[in-house]
């Protein structure tokens, strides 16, 4: 549809409601009138067209659909025979009899089918165990109930075996009459008994291989006799003819060949029939494969029939009456044709059997070498260029026929062109399936065996030998091909069957009556002239029986009939052009008597041929063999169903009959259909992907098949059970691999390529997935099979779906499964999921990949996630009691050897396949090593990555949780220990004066805080609370601080939505004001919310400012996670412990040590005590969480200025400083001593330093940043602190940025 057609309807939309539409239309007279359509009305059809179902131009890549078929039927089997009273009235009875002999081949197929289709029935009923169970009465009776009806069906066969040598017998009796013999018979009549010949050897071979008859007729003759059902003397008669029919080998063979021997001259008539066999094989006289094969097994069977008491073959080739060298050939080409279903039948073992079989003159036959029907790879590039060429040309019309319309019926050229076109595109698929059934016999009747194939195993079953392991990688490819070239050209030529079914009856016709009258005119002249009755009759009576003249009658004037030539300006005669064919029987009728003038008998002393001249002959022989072809193309539909019918390939019938009951179904690993579609799915052929259809649709050839010829709808119903089972491994297999695929690439996509070139100069190689062409399969919205339309597109989303949540749930196991340090792999893990997910996308509709995320996190509903709670988690058992902090690098690093607290057990870490991780098993290597070299310490690519994963809401669960630990620490254990530790301190603790010298001043402190010193408790459990408490801040402040990075990048990516440009660099005399205006209008319609105010409703507007004010709002509304955080624990320091009594002057305590920051000056005192060589320092032990949790305390306590000016290690740094003394004091080296101090004082002060930034204490000017109110107008001071990561070590430099236009405090 195209869009011109909506606009009228959408434009008038704008007019006003009364406005009409006025559309032109032409009346009877030839006028303009103006049909008044309302706007309604017109919107109202508009609307319709979104009903209208359009072409979602999938690609197509499977077989012609066949759940609905409409066949016309144009064979009558001569029941219009009495119409054609013109005709030779022999030839009318002919048709009589061959009415008559087809239906008892129709008959004869349903008793094959029948008997090939025959599942043992006794298997399934119970036996009788003794003569005195007591209920053998009612199984007996039961039996004889059940098996009664198939009982009667191999009687009804016994007699039409009988009925049918009886029959085919008389017609060879008669045709072997010594008259008869010298009279001609058409080559159809020779076909149909070459048919019959044919259906014989079917029965016979069938009765022959179904054992499970015999067995199921022993059954109930048995029971019958028990319950003497058979009373009367003939039933007793006819049962025993049955039963001995059934269990003698070759019977219906037999009786025919011991019947035709006592006919004289039978010889001579099947040597006819197998002559005309020979004469359409080598001529390709056929079209369908089986009649082939059946050409083939008639020059088999009716050899080992005329061989014989009476008759020698080897004589007869000898008389030239026929040619064993080109039966030969024949035979060494064909080794297996396919006797029925999947039962196979050497022709030459017919030879063999013959009793005048010389090995000597079948030499190609006899011969061990393979046969040429082995070997498909030998026809496959000859095969590729039919198709090629074809299909080129095929396209050429194709388009012709889609592109243009023609106002001019076609040419009568151009109807050949095409009729000629739909018959070499027949006849190529009627080879390209014969050349896989062909293949597919001979594998069967040569299974392999484990000498031939390693693969098969010794306990293989014979079908397995003959199937699963019998077919090498090449030939299966090369099955695959050609199957997909017969199922893809029968939709291209099915796409054309109007075009070729109207050009095939147009030309037929064309053909017909330009041959009859115009050809036939000459020999009906010299006939005329040369009283030629009986060639002038026959001619006359093809005239009469087919011609169609333009006045309705013959033209009397015509010279010819009166034997005198044309006058000089000519006889004009014109046949007219019509849309139809001949019947059946009028196409036999005139082929007939056609042949008759160019047959070789004639029934007189002399042919008919003699009576015909050179050309004229010519022209007959010619029309006569295209003709031959005209009911196929005529019945083009059926024909082409029945090229291109590869269902054989699924049954086995044959083959479940010799497991004798052990099977009752193969399994699909033995089913060619399924294993070739594995096979592409196996190997990931690129080019063999979009193939995988084709052999799928093998069971769309069985289903149709069983239902249509076979009539059961047992086998259908197994056909559908192995389709459902196969078609969900199918599925399963397929998005298996497309996941697999789009990982693989996602992850090659996403792996760092500074890694990958240093991996390549050491010869390691990451190779990207070798592309596919899934894309086609993903396209494919309706599949047919089995007449069901499966939306192939939507199963493999929902497979994919499921897959990818299984990714992402297999990420969050991995990384409940490892420590803080995971969060980065993590993080990775989901991009690269992401990306799988979006490279999925441009095929297929998968939910939200933020949606699945949540649910695999388990917070859908929920506040947290499991990502959440884990890192709360880790947090709580091993970050906060494990871990120390490094100001130097930034990082948490964990302690080695020493733990204070119990080992931390997690879940053990998930197993998967490597396309639910990275993509491959190299990628997922790869990955292990770059995230490895984060699993050493916990610094700022970790925290990022827990700001990005967990979000405003999960970091404000995890830090609300931090803050219970902490505040059960502070009021818990630490409150416990300062109480007994204030205790032990003494009371009064002054600053001694500098007189005593540095040395004499820590032997003072020593000795007044020896009790602190000397407590167990302290560098253990009580330093460990507060390295917990710590970690605790220091979490929350890096936290904040990676949120704002996130945050600045979202607000710079924002920047040019926000009308926020940056200055302008201006030379001399340019006014920045100007540069900035023409910037902004440049960059105007870059602006959101004036775009969306000027093109959208209200609405959209409202929420576009909405989301301005958000983003703007994000860093500029002057709040701090971490000023929170220090005010909630401050909250937490409400027992008077912390500050002790008021103090005694009014003013503060001075030597008192009642308040926490003389406990914690006690403690520092403690700690730096330098340790021994193999003791391990404060640090290693608890990094600096430890300081952080003592300097926060004081600060939140407002102590830090007292904790500054008396703390006892500043003041013996003072005076050392003065004294520059180095002395051993009671163990303790005063130099060493007086240097750790200095480090911790250093420390204390920027930990103060950064927790007053946060504090907002009233003094101004203390503040050493001020936070902006707004981000656009305010200048701002960033400190930007970059980690130089080489492995696990860093280097950290921070970088003093002021930002442009924005305000900037002087630092303190």
């Amino acid at each position: 549809m195209s869009q011109d057609a909506g606009q009228p309807s959408v434009g008038s939309g704008e007019e006003s409601a009364e406005q009409r539409t006025e559309t032109a239309a032409t009346d009877a007279t030839g006028k303009t009138m103006a049909a008044e359509v309302t706007l309604a009305d017109a919107l109202s059809n508009v609307d319709v067209l979104d009903e209208l179902p359009l072409p979602d131009q999938q690609p197509c890549i499977e077989a012609l659909p066949c759940s609905i078929v409409y066949h016309a039927n144009f064979d009558t089997n001569f029941e219009d025979r009495n119409a054609f009273v013109t005709g030779v009235a022999k030839y009318i009875e002919e048709a009589t009899v061959h009415a008559e002999l087809n239906e008892m081949l129709e008959q004869g197929q349903e008793h094959a089918v029948m008997l090939y289709t025959w599942r043992c029935c006794s298997r399934a009923i119970p036996q009788p165990k003794s003569n005195e169970q007591p209920n053998r009465v009612e199984i007996y009776e039961k039996t004889v109930e059940v098996l009664a009806p198939e009982v009667n069906k191999l009687l009804n066969f016994m007699y039409f075996q009988r009925r049918a040598i009886d029959r085919f017998t008389a017609e060879v009796r008669r045709l072997c009459h010594a008259e008869k013999r010298k009279d001609f018979v058409s080559e159809a009549y020779l076909l149909t008994l070459g048919k019959f010949i044919n259906m014989f050897a079917v029965l016979d071979e069938l009765k022959n291989m179904k054992s499970s008859v015999k067995n199921d007729y022993a059954t109930y003759r048995r029971a019958a006799q028990f319950l003497k059902v058979m009373a009367d003397s003939q039933a007793l008669q006819e049962s025993q003819n049955l039963s001995m029919f059934l269990a003698t080998q070759n019977k219906i063979r037999d009786t025919l060949k011991e019947t035709l021997e006592k006919i004289v001259g039978y010889d001579d008539l099947l040597a006819d029939i197998v002559n005309i066999c020979v004469q359409m094989y080598e001529t390709k006289m056929y079209m369908l494969p089986a009649e082939k094969h059946m050409l083939v097994k008639v020059m088999g069977f009716g050899l080992f029939l005329m061989d014989g008491e009476v008759c020698n073959i080897n004589k007869q080739d000898q008389k030239k009456r026929i040619n064993i060298s080109k039966i030969d050939k024949i035979f060494k080409a064909l080794e297996m044709v396919p006797l029925f279903g999947d039962m196979q039948i050497a022709p030459f073992h017919y030879i063999k059997c013959s009793p005048h079989y010389e090995a000597s003159r079948w030499p190609l036959a006899s011969s061990s070498s393979p046969s040429p029907q082995s070997d498909l790879l030998q026809h496959l590039p000859a095969i590729r260029d039919d198709y090629e060429r074809y299909i080129s040309e095929l396209a050429r019309h194709s388009n012709e026929v889609t592109t243009t319309v023609k106002e001019t019926p076609r040419t009568d050229a151009e109807n050949k062109e095409l009729n000629d076109l739909a018959l070499r595109g027949l006849q190529l698929l009627s080879d390209w399936t014969t050349h896989v059934t062909e293949l597919y016999s001979w594998k069967l009747m040569h299974p392999t065996d484990p000498h031939q194939n390693k693969e098969c195993p010794q306990e293989a079953e014979e079908y397995e030998r003959a199937t699963r392991y019998n077919y090498n990688e090449e030939e299966k490819f090369g099955l695959i091909e050609v199957i997909a070239m017969v199922k893809g050209l029968q939709v291209l030529m099915s796409r054309m069957e109007t075009v070729f079914t109207d050009a095939v009856r147009r030309h037929v016709y064309y053909e017909l009556q330009g041959f009859v009258q115009h050809t036939l005119r000459e020999p009906l002249r010299k006939a005329v002239k040369n009283k030629r009755d009986l060639v002038r009759s026959i001619i006359m009576s093809v005239r009469e029986t087919c011609a169609d003249w333009k006045r309705g009658t013959e033209p009397n004037e015509d010279p010819a009939l009166r034997g005198k030539k044309d006058p000089d300006n000519g006889f004009d005669i014109s046949a007219p052009r019509r849309n139809v064919g001949p019947s059946s029987t009028q196409l036999y009728m005139v082929r007939t008597m056609l042949e008759s003038l160019i047959a070789d008998k004639s029934g007189g002393k002399r042919t008919l041929r003699k009576d015909i001249d050179g050309p004229s002959l010519m022209e007959i022989d010619r029309f006569h063999k295209g003709s031959f072809y005209w009911n196929y193309l005529l019945n083009f539909s059926q024909t082409l169903q029945e090229c291109c019918d590869l269902s054989q390939l699924w049954y086995r019938e044959f083959y479940l009959e010799m497991t004798m009951g052990k099977r009752i179904q193969f399994p699909i690993e033995m089913s060619l259909p399924w294993i070739l579609t594995d096979h592409i799915l196996t190997t990931k052929n690129p080019s063999m992907m979009e193939c995988v259809l084709y052999p799928l649709d093998l069971y769309n050839d069985s289903a149709f098949y069983a239902l249509t010829k076979f009539k059961k709808q047992f086998l259908y119903d197994e056909v559908e059970a192995e389709v459902n089972l196969c078609f969900d491994q199918f599925a399963y297999k397929l998005s298996d691999q497309i996941f697999a695929y789009y990982k693989h690439l996602a992850g090659s996509i996403l792996l760092d390529k500074r890694f990958r070139v240093e991996c390549a100069s050491n010869s390691t190689m990451f190779a990207y997935p070798v592309a596919n062409r899934y894309e086609t399969l993903l396209r494919q919205r309706h599949v047919q099979l089995l007449g069901r339309s499966v939306d192939l597109n939507r199963l493999v989303a929902q497979r994919l779906g499921a897959a990818l949540q299984r990714s992402l749930e297999l990420a969050v196991a991995r990384f409940e499964a490892q420590d803080i340090t995971g969060v980065v792999e993590l993080e990775g893990l989901l991009s690269v999921n992401r990306m799988t997910h979006k490279l999925l996308s441009k095929f297929v509709t998968l939910d939200d990949f933020d949606a699945m995320l949540r649910e695999a996190n388990h917070n859908v509903l929920a506040p947290y996630g499991r990502v959440c709670l884990h890192v709360f988690w880790e947090l709580n058992y091993d970050f906060l009691p494990n871990y120390c902090y490094n100001a130097a690098t930034n990082r948490f690093v964990k302690v080695k050897d020493i733990t204070l607290t119990q080992p931390v057990t997690r879940e053990k870490m998930p197993s998967a396949q490597p396309h639910y991780i990275y993509g491959t098993k190299t990628l997922n290597s790869a990955y292990q090593q770059i995230y490895s070299l984060y699993s050493g310490f916990v610094g700022a690519p970790h925290f990022r990555a827990i700001c990005r994963l967990l979000g405003y809401q999960g970091i404000a669960v995890v830090m609300e949780e931090l803050l219970k630990i902490v505040k059960s620490l502070i009021q818990g254990t630490l409150l416990q220990y300062t109480k007994t530790l204030l205790k032990v301190m003494p009371k009064h603790c002054r600053l001694p004066r500098y007189d005593y010298g540095s040395p004499g001043i820590l032997g003072y402190y020593h000795a007044q805080l020896n009790d602190i010193v000397q407590y167990p408790d302290v560098k253990t459990e009580m330093f460990q609370s507060f390295r917990e408490v710590g970690n605790a801040i220091l979490f929350c402040l890096l936290i904040e601080q990676s949120l704002s990075q996130e945050e600045v990048c979202d607000l710079q990516h924002a920047a040019p939505f926000q009308n926020i440009l940056p200055r302008p660099y201006c030379k001399d005399g340019e006014k920045p004001e100007t540069k900035l205006k023409r910037l902004e209008a440049k960059y105007g319609p870059l602006q959101v919310v004036q775009t969306i105010e000027r093109l959208g409703t209200p609405k959209q507007a409202s929420i576009a400012k909405e989301g301005d004010l958000l983003t703007k709002e994000r860093l500029c509304c002057g709040l701090s996670v971490f000023e929170v955080i220090l005010t909630r624990i401050k909250s937490y320091l409400d027992d008077p412990l912390w500050v002790g009594p008021p103090p005694a002057n009014g003013v503060m305590n001075v030597e008192e040590c009642t308040e926490f920051h003389r406990l914690w000056s006690a403690l520092q005192f403690v700690y730096c005590i330098p340790v021994g060589e193999n003791e391990f320092t404060v640090e290693q032990l608890f990094g600096e969480g430890l300081h952080w949790a003592g300097c926060a305390m004081i600060v939140l306590l407002g102590q830090q200025r007292r904790f500054e000016a008396l703390d006892f290690c500043y003041h013996i740094l003072r005076v050392q400083r003065v004294d520059g003394k180095d002395e051993l004091v009671k163990g303790i080296p005063l130099k060493r001593m007086v240097d750790r101090i200095r480090r911790f004082q250093v420390l204390n002060s920027q930990i103060f330093a950064v927790l007053n930034k946060y504090l907002k204490t009233s003094d101004a000017d203390s503040l050493p940043v001020e936070h902006p109110r707004d981000l656009h107008q305010a200048p701002f001071t960033c400190v930007l602190m970059l980690s130089l990561s080489n492995g696990p070590t860093s280097t950290t430099i921070f970088i003093h940025v002021i930002v442009p236009g924005w305000r900037v405090a002087e630092p303190r």
